[in-house]
């Protein structure tokens, strides 16, 4: 992939409503629901400058580092006597508008739903403070129809949303492929078919798709159904990474209360720590987080794979967010938006310093 130029401004098309719905339909449980911390407050631990902060995820797999962090206590133990209160949301807009609404000041999310949250606040509300995960996207097919890449052409292929991380991804390679989509109607050499990852399995063993372009864990329940991987975007990227999950914080918590926000870094950071040494655990971690929190744990068949295709990291990627920007704007759904400020990653790698481990960069895009 090419590097990205540097992104200006933003144009209000319709199809930006759609952008921030990164992982929209693939999380589980109800939109912003509120639920009570897991890990008590130790009676005698300090308070940090604050009495509580309230963090809010999507209770998906790509959020893993937010439900393990929480499952295992790892941000109640660094924020100490402050008590850390979560909400979960099913889409990047309503978890954009509890931020803007100050019902959550920190929060887990997809690089669509940040870009667009700020631009559209003219840059003055969010920051990306650090990253999450990458990968945990592939193109699956149904293996009757489609046995090489070059039978993608003339068929039906289902990505989550018009405009979604995922649909843009998936028109920008077939721009790459040399084939023609309308971007808008997703009509074309392959039809795009917008689905809700909900529904996608069904619309697969119907027949109505021939295939998606989905993150995890649908594309691994497709594959439980007998689909096939014909690509993983991470196979498209340099060193085989590119953003999916970064952590947000509202600007003004940030300024008011930076030792909560570097507590919860801190968490976020021995929490990939954690996942990384111990991956069997993590993910049964995760899994029993999911389950308490939705009421329905994911079977072996689907998030083994699944798992296993997403790296947890500290890193955010920046340059990947630009590329995953500029791809928006060549298939003609997003004007250039000036990304510049988008960044603060200022107290995530005071943390790592101290964890004796490498900083990360913002790609010129942080905050003066």
């Amino acid at each position: 992939m090419s590097a990205a130029r540097p992104l200006t401004t933003l144009r209000a098309l319709a199809v930006t409503a759609a952008l921030p719905l990164l992982l929209t339909a693939c999380g589980y449980g109800s939109d912003a629901k509120d639920d009570a911390p897991r890990a008590e407050v130790a009676a005698d631990a300090e308070k940090l400058s604050t009495d509580e902060v309230r963090i809010g995820y999507f209770p998906n797999l790509t959020h893993a580092t937010a439900l393990v962090g929480r499952e295992q206590g790892f941000f109640q133990k660094e924020l100490g006597g402050t008590e850390a209160k979560y909400a979960t949301f099913n889409a990047g807009p309503s978890e954009i508008e509890a931020l803007n609404s100050k019902s959550i000041d920190i929060g887990w999310i997809g690089p669509s739903p940040a870009i667009n949250g700020y631009t559209k606040s003219g840059g003055k509300n969010l920051r990306i403070i650090g990253g999450s995960a990458s990968g945990g996207v592939k193109l699956v097919v149904n293996p009757e129809k489609i046995k090489s890449v070059k039978d993608v052409k003339g068929k039906k292929i289902a990505t989550p949303q018009l405009g979604n991380t995922q649909d843009v991804a998936f028109l920008n390679w077939i721009a790459e492929q040399g084939w023609t989509v309308d971007a808008q109607s997703g009509k074309g050499d392959v039809s795009v078919v917008r689905t809700d990852n909900k529904v996608t399995p069904d619309a697969y063993k119907s027949g109505s798709v021939d295939g998606a372009w989905v993150p995890e864990p649908t594309a691994s329940k497709l594959v439980s159904e007998g689909a096939k991987v014909l690509l993983d975007e991470s196979d498209l990227w340099p060193d085989k990474k590119f953003v999916i999950t970064n952590i947000i914080v509202r600007q003004d918590f940030l300024k008011e209360h930076p030792d909560v926000v570097e507590a919860v870094l801190r968490g976020a950071v021995k929490s990939n720590e954690w996942i990384n040494a111990n991956p069997d655990q993590a993910k049964a971690a995760a899994n029993e987080a999911l389950k308490q929190e939705s009421g329905k744990a994911l079977p072996a068949e689907v998030i083994d794979p699944a798992w296993k295709s997403i790296a947890f990291l500290n890193d955010p990627l920046a340059a990947t967010l630009d590329t995953q920007a500029a791809h928006a704007v060549k298939a003609g759904l997003l004007e250039q938006p000036d990304l510049k400020g988008i960044y603060d990653l200022t107290l995530l790698n005071k943390v790592l310093k101290a964890e004796g481990e490498a900083t990360v960069d913002d790609a010129g895009l942080g905050a003066e």
